[in-house]
């Protein structure tokens, strides 16, 4: 029997309609406030009526609460009717009818066997977060429904959810809506009194945190009860922590990374007033007993990936409506609170109105894995409430087709298959997997281990020395370092089993044998290891300065970043880089960068100066100050992340290597050839042999191929301009021309602008250009000849250009002026006295010239298109000016009947 607490819950008021829509559709959309009760009361009700029901969560901590409350509910302790199961924590047994997970365990139980059998009802809580595993999972079961268990119910639960889109994703399930009799939450909006800059990267302005610091004071001192604070993450709680030395209460801290117990008693409460510092793992699913007031901050922590550098990382963003809301609900689930929110009301309404859907923005290895081992690659036949970018999706399948993961149709191999059953991202998988057979199980899955969770920045940036401060370490990190090394060494074993039946088989025998620690994907919420879901980095997004292992031309969490090169499939990558490495006996240090090298072939990085680093990938990167890292000749990157406006990413953890472990793992980005190109004002050729982006060896190249040599000196043109080649004046006024006729009458007269000129290189400029070895060659080039080329001689329309834009026109005094059509009107620029008698404009190709009447010493006079208005109107003026200035040359009254001359008065007398 439920507690009379449980059948309190206002939630059970919709139970009926819930009942009723899941018996008529067998799916509903469940939209309820915080504190209605809808992850505790809905799973039990629904078990109460014979239904064996599983509830996923996207984060453990809010698993693990939600199967102790309902436990409690029940008057039993968790394993009996409730269980749940997270990575490397399992509470089920035989009684178990209600088993609360992760969506990353869930997602390994679908592919293990898609037909779900015993469990009768599926809930899917917080579905708003959009997290990628969440719809995956979503994706699968509708599915499973489709295809094999159309009497399986699936719920799809949210305080804030886009409720409309569930349904349609639903098949237009029954939307049932619980109304919420939680507690009045009075909204205090708090400002800060002075602009602060906005989040950058994961940086946060510390007047942002010293404000929120002075509003949890404010709201201590103005109500009573504990107060939660949300912050983005641990190193923004450690911050605020310390400015609230000396108040009167308990100042606590909960995130992912914390040990489960710190988590539990944080939720257990306690007599003294508390201070709850949180990442968003308090949003939701689970109650902070004795809160009263909530002081968001307005901050949260998203993937974002910088697809031109290569470099993924989590960033600060402003928290969504929907998160706001969340929170809120937070202060009143026991009694009447009030929220602080440290942004105007104004600002509240530019706010996202959800959270970005984790699919739009995340790398997509390993959801690409799992979409493969489902048996559809492409992932067009998945229900999805936003598709995968498509470029995203197909560098992600680049990367598994490399590791051997797919087959060159998209499908999932043995090999792949192994590697969904490791429960970290495929790179990770390559690396512990190959690198075990060199260096054995243990010392790969404790580097590996490194790499999934990215140490505490106090353990250093050398990963060779953060292995050792690990292995002796009894801080939390340590513990679960070593939790996650016992995890990956037994998964190799169980990865190899499920292996060996074909993706998408019938693996039914494998269904309930999951061990204590269930290997899940990266991406089951349950631990803070690389992976492609939001809530996979979870326990490293709350972290300000623990950010996720990986960062760089992979995410910073590990996880392939669309365009990142890709690496040899199969174990000889391994074996290779492992004989580089010195075997299963190597030192630690080699060992760490080896097997760093094998999952980041891309960030294998030499040294290019003062302590700075060019990655195989193209990326620049610098070690911080002081690090003895510099001096290193050679870089295995494990994690790097760059600002905005840096030049060069910042190496947050690497290990050292050399130059032959750097080529035997990266050995597909080994390449020689002949580099010819356009360098320093001229054409360099060399003989290069690299890897990747970086230079291993140059000699320079005598006889460089032709047609490398051609297009090094189409590069300088593009990059110098066509002044490269020689223009005369003759050349440069054909072209003026030519782009006038152009202008006014198009085809078939040729585009003579740079970039069409460029494009039609080969016809215009051959043969000299293909004769052409250097610079000098190009100077030789008359531009002029060249272009004749280009005019339309096979039509018999350049016999015409004369007529059309002639060099020069003659004017009535009989002299033959130069044309400029260098502008965007051609000019005749002539001495007026030249003019006398001329009533019309002269024209060219229809157009009339623009006429720039010159004195006797050939300064400007006047400008003209319109002659005879001239005549009319403004020779009086010009008469009157000049005939002072120059009284030998004459000035007639009428100037349209006089005798056009070059010469004096007197001269023409003669």
């Amino acid at each position: 029997m439920i507690r009379p607490e449980g059948l309190g819950l206002p939630v059970r008021s919709a139970l009926p309609a819930l009942e009723a829509a899941l018996e008529g559709h067998g799916a509903a959309v469940l939209c309820a406030p915080p504190g209605t009760g809808k992850t505790t009361l809905v799973p039990l009700a629904l078990a109460e009526r014979g239904a064996r029901v599983v509830v996923a969560e996207p984060r453990r901590i809010a698993a693990r609460a939600a199967a102790r409350r309902m436990a409690w509910l029940l008057g039993e302790r968790v394993g009996g009717r409730v269980g749940f199961t997270v990575r490397g924590e399992r509470a089920v047994g035989r009684q178990t009818v209600v088993e609360v997970v992760t969506t990353g365990v869930l997602l390994q139980r679908l592919q293990r066997d898609q037909e779900l059998p015993g469990v009768d009802a599926v809930m899917l809580d917080e579905c708003h977060e959009r997290h990628l595993d969440a719809d995956t999972v979503a994706a699968f079961l509708l599915d499973v429904r489709a295809a094999l268990r159309p009497e399986l119910k699936l719920v799809a639960a949210s305080a804030t959810t886009d409720a409309a889109g569930w349904s349609r994703l639903l098949g237009d399930a029954p939307v049932v809506a619980a109304e919420g009799a939680a507690h009045p939450v009075e909204v205090v909006w708090a400002p800060p009194a002075r602009p602060v800059r906005p989040p950058h990267g994961m940086r946060v302005d510390p007047a942002l945190l010293a404000h929120v610091a002075s509003v949890v004071r404010r709201a201590l001192a103005a109500h009573t009860g504990d107060v939660l604070c949300f912050l983005p993450g641990v190193g923004e709680i450690a911050r605020v922590a310390g400015l609230l030395t000396g108040v009167d209460a308990e100042v606590l801290q909960v995130h992912g990374r914390a040990p489960a117990a710190v988590q539990d008693a944080v939720l257990a409460g306690g007599p003294a007033r508390r201070v709850v510092l949180a990442t968003s793992v308090a949003e939701s699913s689970l109650t902070v007993p004795g809160v009263r007031i909530v002081v968001d901050s307005g901050l949260a922590r998203e993937p974002r990936t910088d697809h031109a550098r290569g470099l993924s990382a989590l960033t600060t963003v402003r928290a969504s409506q929907a998160a706001a809301r969340q929170r809120a609900g937070r202060a009143g689930r026991e009694a009447p609170g009030a929220v602080y929110r440290c942004w105007s009301e104004a600002e509240d309404a530019r706010l996202p109105r959800f959270p970005s859907p984790e699919i739009k923005v995340a790398d997509l290895a390993a959801f690409a894995l799992q979409a493969a081992c489902w048996g559809d690659p492409a992932a067009t036949g998945l229900a999805l409430l936003d598709p995968p970018p498509a470029g995203a999706l197909a560098a992600a399948r680049s990367v598994l087709t490399a590791i051997g993961a797919v087959d060159g149709t998209g499908r999932a191999t043995g090999r792949g298959v192994r590697m969904s059953r490791l429960g970290i991202h495929p790179r990770l998988a390559r690396a512990l997997l190959d690198g075990s057979d060199e260096v054995g199980a243990r010392r790969a899955a404790e580097v590996v281990a490194l790499l999934s969770e990215e140490p505490p920045r106090e353990y250093g940036d050398d990963l060779a020395a953060a292995w050792r401060t690990a292995r002796r370490g009894t801080d939390a990190y340590g513990a679960r370092w070593r939790a996650e090394v016992r995890r990956l060494e037994s998964s190799l074993t169980g990865a190899a089993a499920g292996a060996a039946a074909p993706a998408g088989s019938d693996e039914r025998t494998a269904a309930h044998a999951e061990p204590t620690a269930a290997p899940p994907r990266a991406g089951d919420g349950s631990g803070p290891v690389a992976g492609t879901a939001r809530h996979a980095t979870e326990d490293r997004r709350d972290t300000a300065d623990a950010r996720p292992a990986g960062g760089g031309p992979a995410d910073t969490d590990g996880r392939a970043a669309p365009g990142g090169h890709a690496f040899r499939a199969g174990n000889a990558g391994g074996r290779a880089a492992g004989q580089a490495a010195g075997g299963r006996h190597a030192a630690d240090d080699i060992v760490a960068g080896f097997v760093t090298a094998l999952a980041f072939p891309e960030r294998v990085a030499r040294q290019r100066g003062e302590g700075a680093y060019l990655m195989a990938s193209g990326t620049g990167g610098e070690p911080g100050d002081g690090s003895r890292l510099g001096s290193a000749e050679w870089l295995a990157v494990a994690v790097a992340d760059r600002a905005a406006t840096a030049v060069s990413a910042r190496v947050r953890l690497a290990a050292v290597i050399d130059r032959d472990t750097a080529c035997r793992a990266a050995s597909h980005l080994l390449g020689r050839g002949e580099e010819v190109h356009w360098e320093d004002g001229d054409v360099v050729a060399r003989d290069v042999e690299r890897l990747g982006a970086v230079e291993l060896s140059v000699r320079r190249l005598k006889e460089p191929g032709p047609a490398l040599v051609r297009e090094a000196l189409l590069e300088g043109l593009r990059r110098e301009g066509l002044g490269l080649l020689r223009w005369t004046r003759e050349a440069q006024g054909l072209r003026e021309r030519l782009a006038f006729v152009h202008g006014v009458l198009g085809d078939p007269w040729p585009d003579v602008s740079d970039g069409a000129l460029l494009d039609r290189a080969g016809e215009w400029l051959e043969p000299e250009l293909s004769r052409a070895r250097r610079r000098a060659d190009l100077a030789r080039i008359q531009a002029g000849q060249a272009l004749q080329r280009l005019l339309p001689w096979a039509t018999g329309d350049a016999a015409r250009l004369d007529e059309l834009a002639p060099e020069r026109i003659e004017v009535p005094s009989g002299s033959r002026i130069r044309v400029e059509y260098g502008g965007g009107q051609p000019v005749l620029a002539v001495k007026l006295q030249e003019l006398f008698g001329l009533s019309r404009t002269p024209e060219v190709a229809g157009v009339p010239v623009l006429v720039h009447l010159l004195s006797p010493a050939g300064r400007p006079a006047a400008v003209t298109a319109d002659l005879a208005s001239f005549w009319r109107e403004g020779y009086r003026a010009v008469r009157a000016e000049l005939r002072g200035r120059y009284p030998k040359h004459p000035w007639p009254e009428d100037p349209s009947t006089a005798q056009p001359t070059r010469h004096t008065t007197a001269r023409l007398n003669r």
